[in-house]
C-alpha cells in the first residue's frame, strides 16, 4: 500500500509498506477520502510540534472516510463492505494518536474495533466527500453547542474555514437565524453567502457597524455595542479577544475554537461585571457525530460545496500546498481509488 509519511517541514514521502495484519478483535479498512486538516497545513508548513503531535518518521491524516475491507473473526456488528467514519480518538485505541491515524495512506489498521465508539457507519444518504468532514464538522459543531445556543441569539463567527462553516451550520441547525461570518477572504466569504449566511469582510468593514445594522443594539457597561449574544473565535488573531472585551454586551458568550498558544490579561471586573462568559472548546465528543451526521442527511446545506479542489495521494504535498491558499482554495480532500 501507499503511505504518506511525514519528514519534517516542507517535506513527506509516499512509500511503499505492507498492509496491516488484521487480529481478531481488529478490522482493516482501505480509505476512500481524507481531508486536509489546519494542523496537517501548519506541520507541514512550519515543522514538528505545530500540528497534532505529528512526528518526523510518522504516518497522519486524520480526517476520513473509510470502507472496511477486512474483519476479525470477533468483530460482529461490523462488515466488509461497511462505509465507516474512523472516531479519531478511539481508532487506534490510543488517543493520543487522534492527530495521526494514517489518513493519507491507502489503508488503515483499527485495532479492537467497536462499533460507535472507535467507529461509525456513515448513512448511504451522505456522500464520500461530505463524509470526509464529519471530522472537523464535529469541531466546529461542538464550538456552537459550548456557546449554549437558544432560540432568537446573535451570533458572529470569526473565521470562515471548514471549523467555521460548520460552527456556523450548526448554530443554525440548532434554530438560531441571525449568523455572520467574518474573514479576509473575498474567496471563503463567496461560498458562506452561497450557503446562506451573512458575511463581513474584517479587512473592509467594521464588524460593530455590520453586526449593529442587522441585529440592532445592545448595552454593555461600555455603552452601546451590537447586539452579538454569541461570538465564536475560529480564527486565531488576538484582536478578536480583545474586540469581545471591549464591545461583548451584557450576557454575551465568548467560545475559542482555534488554535491560540498566547498567554492573555482579562479585565475580570468587567467580565463579572458584564455576566459574560468566555469558554474554550477543543475536539468532540460521540454525540456530536450523531448531530454532525443529521445535518449531512438532511440536505439542507450542500456542504460539498466548501472542497474546491481534491487530489491523488502521489500529490499530497501540493494538496497541502493548495490548503493553505485561502485566497483561492477552501476545504482540500485527498482521493483514493477504491
Amino acid at each position: 500500500m501507499k503511505q504518506a509519511i511525514y519528514l519534517g517541514k516542507r517535506s513527506i514521502e509516499i512509500r511503499e509498506s505492507a498492509i496491516p495484519d488484521c487480529g481478531d478483535n481488529d478490522i482493516l479498512v482501505k480509505n476512500i477520502r481524507s481531508s486536509i486538516c489546519g494542523t496537517d497545513v501548519a506541520v507541514y508548513t512550519h515543522g514538528p510540534g505545530t500540528g497534532h503531535r505529528v512526528t518526523i518518521g510518522g504516518e497522519f491524516g486524520h480526517e476520513t472516510v473509510s470502507r472496511v475491507v477486512k474483519t476479525g473473526r470477533n468483530i460482529t456488528d461490523i462488515s466488509v463492505g461497511d462505509r465507516i467514519y474512523p472516531y479519531p480518538l478511539y481508532a487506534k485505541n490510543d488517543t493520543k494518536r487522534a492527530g495521526t491515524l494514517g489518513g493519507f495512506s491507502e489503508y488503515m489498521l483499527l485495532p479492537e474495533a467497536r462499533l460507535n465508539h472507535s467507529c461509525y457507519k456513515v448513512d448511504d444518504s451522505i456522500s464520500d466527500r461530505a463524509a470526509s468532514l464529519i471530522e472537523p464538522f464535529t469541531v466546529g459543531g461542538r464550538a456552537a453547542k459550548r456557546a449554549n445556543p437558544k432560540p432568537g441569539d446573535k451570533a458572529v463567527i470569526f473565521g470562515c474555514g471548514t471549523i467555521g462553516i460548520a460552527a456556523a451550520i450548526m448554530l443554525k441547525y440548532l434554530g438560531l437565524t441571525d449568523v455572520i461570518i467574518c474573514d479576509h477572504s473575498d474567496f471563503r466569504l463567496g461560498i458562506a453567502e452561497e450557503l446562506g449566511f451573512e458575511v463581513c469582510n474584517t479587512a473592509a468593514a467594521d464588524v460593530q457597524k455590520s453586526a449593529g445594522a442587522l441585529f440592532g443594539e445592545a448595552y454593555s457597561i461600555h455603552g452601546q455595542v451590537a447586539d452579538i449574544d454569541i461570538w465564536i473565535d475560529a480564527a486565531g488573531a488576538d484582536s478578536i479577544l480583545n474586540d469581545f472585551m471591549a464591545h461583548g454586551k451584557i450576557g454575551a458568550r465568548f467560545v475559542i475554537v482555534a488554535v491560540n498558544s498566547a498567554k492573555r490579561e482579562l479585565n475580570l471586573l468587567d467580565l463579572t461585571y458584564s455576566s459574560q462568559s468566555i469558554v474554550g472548546s477543543g475536539g468532540y465528543r460521540p454525540e456530536d457525530v450523531s448531530d454532525v451526521m443529521d445535518i449531512m442527511k438532511s440536505g439542507r446545506w450542500d456542504i460539498e460545496q466548501i472542497i474546491t479542489d481534491e487530489f491523488g495521494i502521489d500529490d499530497l504535498a501540493t494538496a497541502i500546498e493548495r490548503a493553505s491558499d485561502a485566497e483561492h482554495a477552501f476545504n482540500v480532500i485527498i482521493h483514493f481509488e477504491e
